[in-house]
């Protein structure tokens, strides 16, 4: 069986064809720019074939899915030779709101839902509608299958996804904490458990999810019982632009001390802040390292503050889970910054987390980099949010 993965935004389109037999991935690539000039980048992973990066003209998510389609089945570029040995289609949904707590067949129903989220991602879900309607328009009746960023949150209980305001305003509106990067917290806490040798349902996880976007969960025998994202994927920890938590009457302030907009002020709260707005300098953490090493003082601030939120938050989920077997550090900077990973495991040191100081050098790859005798693993796992998503698929279609 051989799954095509689709993860659309607005101006853009990443994919995966995965053969689920071997779960090895056959092409990778990324269409952007759609409905400006149009660009496709088609990496085929099978020897042989070609890469393909040239301008494609895509005014609108349909061509962009009919030239990834031309190039998975092309002589030169290609992985199949036609469209019928594609089985199915797995789409990355942002918000599924209370209504998904699971990946699910796309039908018309589901559609409808998808679009009554779209308040709720106002971003997100319309692409995420776009790229499904594309690849319907494109591939007729392959069955396609909806994989939900918030699904895996779904588990959270009321104590922990209620917001102590007017009842109403959850019962009229659905304002709650919903969380995100879902897929991912779920992919690393199995794979952690794989690793660790025991069924996940033995174990309590701390995964922390660490790029330009950041967020933690509490797994607790598989379930997630509280995660940092909230309503939106502004709150929690500060993150590359990203404010994270922060006191409302400060919005209020603001807004009135300087004449904002509440969309002037969002648009601050959303890519003006974090360790960017911290710092000064950049979002990339791999930039603030090296402006904190040359002397950079609001650089090191920046570094500080994201190091201690990430062990505040993560202490946090160890006195909600009564316990913690296994802390997880992926995605961007947790996979690949082992000072970022040093300087927050030094915080857990009332838990006995020991790290392996040469174990923390590596990047890329599987690896537990705590010491033997320390008392909770530690890990880095790379995310695959793309396997998890074709997983589902190939499932919910059989």
């Amino acid at each position: 069986m051989k799954i095509l993965v689709i993860n659309a935004g607005s101006s853009s389109l990443k994919y995966q064809l995965i053969d689920m037999e071997t779960e090895a991935v056959l092409a990778k690539g990324l269409c952007e720019r759609i409905g400006i000039d149009g660009h496709l980048k088609h990496t085929p992973l099978v020897e042989g074939r070609e890469v393909f990066n040239e301008d494609v003209a895509m005014p609108t998510h349909s061509e962009a899915i009919a030239a990834v389609i031309d190039k998975l089945t092309s002589p030169q570029y290609g992985v199949v030779n036609s469209m019928k040995e594609i089985d199915a289609v797995g789409h990355r949904v942002v918000h599924g709101g209370e209504k998904f707590a699971s990946s699910v067949l796309i039908t018309d129903d589901v559609m409808k839902a998808i679009e009554e989220c779209i308040p709720f991602a106002p971003l997100h879900n319309p692409a995420n509608i776009t790229g499904i309607k594309a690849c319907q328009a494109v591939m007729g009746k392959v069955p396609m299958v909806a994989v939900f960023d918030t699904a895996f949150h779904q588990t959270m209980p009321a104590k922990a996804y209620m917001y102590a305001l007017p009842y109403q305003y959850y019962l009229s509106n659905g304002v709650r904490r919903y969380g995100f990067h879902g897929t991912s917290h779920r992919y690393v806490s199995s794979r952690c458990a794989e690793l660790m040798g025991k069924p996940i349902e033995e174990l309590k996880i701390v995964s922390c999810h660490m790029g330009n976007g950041s967020s933690l969960a509490a797994i607790d025998h598989g379930k997630c019982v509280d995660t940092s994202m909230g309503f939106t994927p502004l709150v929690g920890l500060p993150m590359g632009t990203r404010c994270g938590d922060l006191d409302a009457g400060v919005i209020q302030y603001l807004m009135n001390k300087y004449g904002y907009s509440i969309d002037e002020m969002l648009n601050i709260l959303n890519k003006k802040s974090g360790v960017l707005g911290v710092s000064g300098v950049s979002s990339d953490f791999r930039d603030l390292d090296k402006a904190a090493a040359e002397g950079n003082e609001r650089a090191q601030l920046a570094l500080d503050m994201f190091h201690y939120w990430v062990a505040k938050v993560a202490g946090s989920y160890v006195a909600a889970m009564n316990g913690v077997d296994a802390i997880v550090y992926t995605a961007g900077v947790g996979e690949n910054s082992g000072p970022t990973r040093a300087a927050i495991s030094k915080y857990f040191g009332y838990l006995g987390v020991k790290i392996d100081e040469e174990a923390n050098k590596k990047r890329g790859e599987d690896i537990e980099i705590s010491t033997p005798d320390s008392k909770v693993k530690v890990f880095v796992i790379p995310t695959n949010e793309e396997l998890v998503i074709a997983r589902d698929t190939r499932d919910i279609i059989a």
